[in-house]
């Protein structure tokens, strides 16, 4: 039996076993392959606490510190708190953005393979389908389908192609997986979906 060669994208080393090491290990990469929209939403959203977060905290922070005892000044004390977050976060976007490598998939020459930026449609055993996009650890996305090239599924998925059946090896056990569509559009909720860091639920995005 004639085997398939190894993919040669790059992804095809990751070595993590689960998505809960994916960032510990990415962190420890010397790449980090990225889309240009989530290239775009890291440099976003650098800019946005550099610039504009940050500078309405240490003012808050100091309108707190003038109001006299620091150490009994709820305030004062929550803005420090919010403070470094902020800083933290900047250093860890700066990080990250320093290592990207931005990998256009409408670039993508071989279609007919799965590939970092690919669409891919599989269906199980039973008949169902879903559809994922293999995208960079840094733009995981639950309510589109984004997962991660590092992610059992998207290691499982590259360098197949259409019709090729994969194992994939989760925590419920064991699954087979048929890939029944490969595209490389860039989907149209990409860009609709406004960045997570503004949302007013959320204070800050974790330091992953």
């Amino acid at each position: 039996m004639q085997r398939r060669p190894p993919a040669t994208h790059p992804a095809s080393k990751a070595k993590p076993s689960d998505e809960a090491d994916e960032s510990q290990a990415a962190a420890k990469e010397e790449k980090n392959y990225i889309t240009p929209a989530g290239y775009r939403r890291l440099t976003e959203e650098l800019d946005y606490l550099r610039f504009k977060k940050r500078s309405e905290v240490v003012s808050a922070l100091s309108d707190a510190a003038a109001e006299g005892d620091r150490s009994e000044n709820a305030e004062y004390i929550y803005r420090k708190k919010q403070l470094r977050e902020i800083d933290k976060r900047i250093r860890f976007l700066a990080k990250r953005i320093d290592v990207a490598v931005v990998t256009d998939p409408r670039e993508q020459k071989q279609t007919e393979r799965v590939f970092f930026g690919a669409t891919v449609t599989v269906e199980d055993g039973n008949g169902e389908q879903a559809t994922y996009r293999i995208v960079g650890v840094d733009e995981i996305d639950g309510v589109n389908h984004a997962i991660s090239w590092r992610s059992p599924v998207g290691r499982a998925l590259l360098g197949k192609r259409l019709d090729d059946t994969v194992t994939v090896a989760l925590n419920a056990g064991a699954r087979e997986l048929t890939i029944v569509e490969i595209s490389y559009a860039i989907p149209a909720t990409q860009d609709s979906s406004p960045p997570a860091y503004l949302s007013p639920e959320r204070k800050l995005l974790p330091n992953r």
